[in-house]
């Protein structure tokens, strides 16, 4: 939270209060993601994207009223956490999977790199609102976006290829909407169980959970504190954030453009390989002012921030067929999981230590652990659904 800094002094709330908050925040973002898959399957996709922004407006609202710890905790930890969920990537994967048979791999790269797009924009606009205002402005700038989206959702969005009458790009025949699932909540949970007692299950979501913790937990969560406690103004700490967004984008379309060309277990050893030594380095780099080696990392940690995506939902879709994205939802839940342990413990490390060193170098081993599970997910050549969708 860009606005973390101001409710240190505005509210009195310790670091690891807030941080609290935020990991309520990462891990309702994940843990929600295969029950919206499975939404999607019952009421559609525009329907409960609609519902989802609503939801994100609401709570961002109501947080310029809050005068006590646990209101933060139901307003951005649970209300914004719910609704930032149900349009989590699970979302690009089942997009991917309903309208695409061919390119899938890029097409998840770019959608996924939507979501950096966002950060690009807002960022430094709501950095500067915190600065110079305070960060009540910025909050009710997310809430009114969320809500001018809404229209547009509702108006544009289709849950299928055969509501406009196309078939899916790359398909050789028309393919029929498939009919709505019952028994949401009942479907997740039971493709969670059958997934549970393969292997691979285990090795994409302990990858996944490093993939959270070393980037929306630790850098999204603790880089602009952590520059800031050396000098570094928010803005500026902020501004690096949104050019992380920048390449952010480059790095994830080309990673889906490898996807559809390489072998994506090798694609994850290597992007996790690199984020570890990168992160190994940033401790040495931050300081009160930008620098040439700073620049560097931003461009170089950018690239790799989300490319692990497109291999993983790949790998899901290898594993698990018809399935994979509500697969990929539980993998992503452990994603946030990992994400939220980390934006909690770098909280309390900074309080009993005085800086962010010890997460920072923790975070590049569990990366090199990360490459080496990719390594060994066992390759299935054909994917049976693991439970009926019809």
């Amino acid at each position: 939270m860009l606005c973390a800094p101001k409710f240190y002094h505005d509210l009195g709330w310790s670091r690891g209060t807030i941080r609290a908050a935020v990991s309520v925040n990462l891990a309702l973002y994940g843990l929600t993601a295969p029950f919206a898959a499975a939404l999607m399957d019952r009421f559609g996709i525009r329907r409960v994207v609609a519902v989802a922004l609503t939801v994100i407006a609401v709570g961002s609202g109501l947080t310029v009223w809050m005068t006590a710890a646990w209101q933060l905790m139901l307003y951005w930890g649970l209300l914004v956490g719910l609704g930032s969920g149900s349009m989590a990537l699970a979302f690009a994967a089942t997009v991917t999977n309903r309208w695409f048979t061919e390119r899938r791999g890029l097409v998840t790269g770019i959608l996924t790199a939507a979501s950096a797009s966002g950060q690009l924009i807002f960022l430094p606009v709501l950095s500067w609102m915190v600065e110079k205002h305070d960060w009540r402005p910025a909050a009710i700038t997310v809430a009114l976006a969320a809500l001018t989206v809404v229209p547009f959702v509702w108006l544009l969005l289709r849950d299928h290829p055969a509501d406009v009458g196309l078939k899916p790009y790359g398909a050789k025949e028309f393919v029929p909407k498939p009919e709505p699932v019952p028994g949401a909540a009942r479907r997740a949970v039971t493709v969670l169980f059958k997934a549970a007692r393969t292997g691979p299950f285990w090795l994409l979501a302990g990858t996944f959970a490093i993939c959270g913790a070393s980037t929306n937990g630790l850098i999204q969560t603790h880089f602009v504190p952590a520059a800031h406690d050396h000098g570094m103004p928010v803005t500026a700490a902020a501004s690096l954030l949104a050019v992380i967004g920048v390449f952010d984008v480059v790095g994830t379309v080309a990673s889906g453009w490898f996807t559809d060309r390489f072998e994506p277990r090798r694609l994850l050893a290597v992007y996790y390989a690199l984020r570890g030594i990168s992160l190994l380095f940033l401790p040495m780099l931050l300081a009160p002012s930008v620098h040439p080696p700073m620049l560097f990392f931003i461009v170089f940690y950018g690239l790799d921030w989300v490319a692990t995506v497109p291999p993983t939902v790949a790998l899901c879709r290898e594993q698990y067929g018809d399935d994979s994205a509500i697969v990929f939802g539980w993998v992503l839940a452990s994603h946030q999981v990992g994400a939220a342990l980390i934006a909690f413990l770098g909280g309390v490390a900074r309080d009993v230590f005085g800086s962010y060193d010890m997460i920072w170098y923790a975070s590049g081993a569990l990366c090199a652990a990360a490459a080496l599970m990719a390594l060994v997910i066992r390759r299935r050549p054909a994917a049976v659904p693991l439970v009926a969708t019809a």
